[in-house]
C-alpha cells in the first residue's frame, strides 16, 4: 500500500466546488478521482485539505490518497497533466508516510480574497475578483480586521445554520493590501467554518462603506448570530492559497 500526496491548482469557475457530489460529475474531487482511477486502474478516493466552494479557486490545494499501483510519481504526474482538464493542474506528486492525511494533518490554511475596487472594468481578471466600486475606508477596515485575530467563536461568520460542532477557530493573520485598484485580503488560520472567509470579507467591506463600525466586531463575535455579521461576498474572488503542515 502506498500513500501519495498531490499539490493541485485549479480554476473553480465551472465546478460545483471541491467535494464529490452524488450524481454530479463536475467537482474537483470527482474529476481527480475518476482520472486517477483510470490511470492507476483501481478505485481511488482522495482526501483534500479542505472543501472549497462552488466557483472558488486554489493555488496550492493538498490532497492525499492510497493506492496499490507501483507507477512512479513522475509517470503519474505526467499522466495527470495529460488527462486532466486545463483548469485543474497538478503541481507535484510525491510519496507520503502511510499515516499522512491531507486534512487531518493540516495545521493552518491561508486564503486570499481579491476585490476590484474601481469603476473601470477588470476584463482579464474578471473571473477571479469581486468587483465593487464603492468608496472604502481602508484604515477603518484594518482596524476592524485586528479584532478577528486570535481565538474566537466564529459562529456569527458561518452560513451553516445547523452547525453543531465547535465553531471556535484561531486566526493568525488577517491583512488587507492595496495593489492599485485591487484590495487583497489574506487570512491565515487553523481552520475555517462554512463561508467564514467570505463573510469576514463582506463584514470588513461593510465597515469600509461605513455601514458598520470597527468596534462592533467583538460584539458580533460574542453574539453568535449570523444576522449581525456582514454579507457573504461571491466565491469567485476566493483562492485557497496554501496549506501548512508540521
Amino acid at each position: 500500500m502506498r500513500n501519495l500526496k498531490l499539490i493541485i491548482s485549479y480554476d473553480g469557475t465551472r465546478y460545483r466546488g471541491w467535494q464529490r457530489l452524488a450524481g454530479e460529475p463536475n467537482t474537483i474531487q470527482g474529476k481527480l478521482e475518476s482520472t486517477l482511477s483510470r490511470i492507476l486502474e483501481e478505485p481511488i478516493e482522495i482526501s483534500g485539505s479542505g472543501r472549497t466552494d462552488a466557483g472558488a479557486h486554489a493555488m496550492r490545494q493538498v490532497a492525499s490518497f492510497h493506492c496499490q499501483n507501483p507507477m512512479s510519481c513522475e509517470t503519474l504526474l505526467q499522466q495527470l497533466r495529460t488527462y486532466l482538464p486545463e483548469d485543474i493542474g497538478v503541481q507535484s506528486c510525491q510519496e507520503a508516510g502511510l499515516r499522512f492525511h491531507a486534512r487531518l494533518n493540516a495545521v493552518s490554511k491561508t486564503y486570499v480574497y481579491r476585490v476590484w475596487n474601481s469603476e473601470a472594468p477588470c476584463v482579464f481578471e474578471r473571473k477571479y475578483v469581486y468587483r465593487m466600486d464603492a468608496s472604502l475606508d481602508l484604515n477603518a477596515m484594518r482596524q476592524a480586521a485586528s479584532h478577528f485575530l486570535g481565538q474566537h467563536d466564529f459562529l456569527s461568520f458561518c452560513s451553516n445554520k445547523k452547525f453543531k460542532k465547535s465553531s471556535v477557530r484561531t486566526i493568525h493573520r488577517l491583512e488587507i493590501e492595496s495593489v492599485g485598484p485591487e484590495l487583497r485580503f489574506t487570512v491565515e488560520g487553523d481552520g475555517f467554518l462554512y463561508n467564514m472567509v467570505r463573510i469576514i470579507v463582506g463584514t470588513l467591506l461593510e465597515v469600509g462603506m461605513g455601514r458598520k463600525a470597527p468596534q462592533e466586531i467583538p460584539d458580533i463575535l460574542a453574539a453568535k448570530n449570523r444576522e449581525l455579521a456582514g454579507y457573504t461576498v461571491p466565491a469567485n474572488g476566493l483562492i485557497l492559497w496554501e496549506v501548512a503542515y508540521q
